[in-house]
């Protein structure tokens, strides 16, 4: 079993340093950096960073680190703070669509949808070999893929408002017409013809817009695990991208060794979309669904069925310690929406929610 390399893509909000409120410049961000780690997104409020192919989990730490550094920086210059925080918290002005025909186009066309879909994500990239073992990941890891939403769960205000979730941005994503979960397709060939369909009925402009919660990538020989919302702490964002890393490996591994996937099989689409809203709904103070039982479990239960299926592989990447230790320290303090509410609670004031996860954001940059 070879260790494959990860790099995370990570979305985030500008925010002005004194009104606390979105911040439409992103343009003026990425002009003042030169570097590849920082780009814009869908909309002016938005920016995007990524780290480098790692190997090693302190590789990835260190690229996590670095990219919200140059990002951090960029928004400074452009006078706003970069911050790591899955939705708006505040009620802000209309957002502003980034001025690219691309974008353009995908407003004109998905209306209110795409006017709604200003939300932030964490995107993690895991190298396979080819197409074919690419489908066969992405047909075999669904089941988990809820377990890595419930953990990385960081957005329950949404504009003023307490949703009631621990991520709302996973019920933003949901509404496109390629969002969420998929049913298996068997091989790349179905996944093709698939994905060709879709934007010939337009639910994607291209395929860049099949926003499915995991997908093979089409600018790398990647599976792009799209199910997570960004964490303000990097030690979040590090467990969640070392399982997903994981159950990659597994189901590579599993699939060239010709091992039956009945688990994967006994998972129906409606089922996993049930599976996805519960730990969007509750997140890491559960219950979720476990992913073997297919019944209601506490989230410990259903992680450590996780940390089970994924072991040889988290082993293989010398990840099991660090991933078991994050996972503890994760249940102990709380996962991103938990602490979000704690500072609602003992504050009383979103705009001091929206002022930690600045300051936790800046925080960050600095090196363990």
């Amino acid at each position: 079993m070879s260790v494959r390399k990860i790099g995370v893509e990570e979305e985030m909000l500008l925010v002005d340093p004194d009104t606390h409120r979105l911040t439409a410049v992103a343009h003026r961000a990425v002009r003042h950096h030169d570097g590849p780690e920082v780009e814009q997104e869908l909309f002016l409020q938005q920016i995007e960073t990524a780290t480098p192919p790692a190997a090693s989990a302190e590789e990835l730490y260190a690229g996590i680190v670095a990219g919200r550094r140059a990002v951090g920086q960029a928004a400074e210059v452009a006078g706003a703070r970069a911050v790591a925080m899955g939705v708006p918290v505040l009620v802000d002005p209309d957002e502003h669509v980034t001025p690219k025909p691309r974008y353009e186009r995908i407003k004109d066309e998905y209306g209110e949808l795409a006017g709604q879909a200003l939300a932030c994500a964490m995107h993690m990239h895991v190298d396979v070999t080819d197409d074919e073992e690419a489908v066969a990941v992405v047909d075999r890891v669904r089941p988990w893929l809820p377990v890595l939403l419930a953990l990385s769960a960081n957005s329950p205000f949404w504009r003023g408002q307490d949703t009631g979730h621990a991520s709302w941005r996973s019920q933003i994503w949901t509404r496109w017409p390629t969002g969420g979960p998929s049913q298996p397709y068997g091989g790349a060939a179905t996944y093709r013809e698939t994905a060709d369909r879709l934007v010939a009925w337009g639910a994607g402009l291209d395929t860049g817009m099949l926003y499915f919660d995991v997908r093979v990538a089409e600018s790398y020989p990647t599976v792009e695990v799209r199910v997570a919302d960004v964490c303000t702490e990097v030690d979040d964002a590090v467990l969640v991208a070392l399982l997903a890393r994981a159950l990659v490996t597994t189901a590579a591994e599993d699939w060239r060794a010709g091992t039956p996937d009945g688990l994967a099989g006994s998972w129906r689409a409606d089922l996993l979309k049930a599976a996805h809203w519960r730990a969007g709904r509750y997140g890491t103070p559960g219950p979720l669904v476990h992913p073997v039982e297919l019944a209601l479990a506490p989230t410990r239960a259903a992680v450590d069925a996780l940390l089970e299926h994924v072991g040889d592989a988290l082993e293989e990447a010398g990840d099991e310690r660090t991933a078991r230790q994050l996972f503890e320290q994760m249940l102990a303090r709380g996962n991103g929406a938990v602490r979000r509410r704690s500072v609602l609670e003992s504050s009383g004031s979103l705009t001091s929610v929206v002022q930690d996860l600045a300051d936790r954001t800046e925080a960050s940059w600095s090196p363990r």
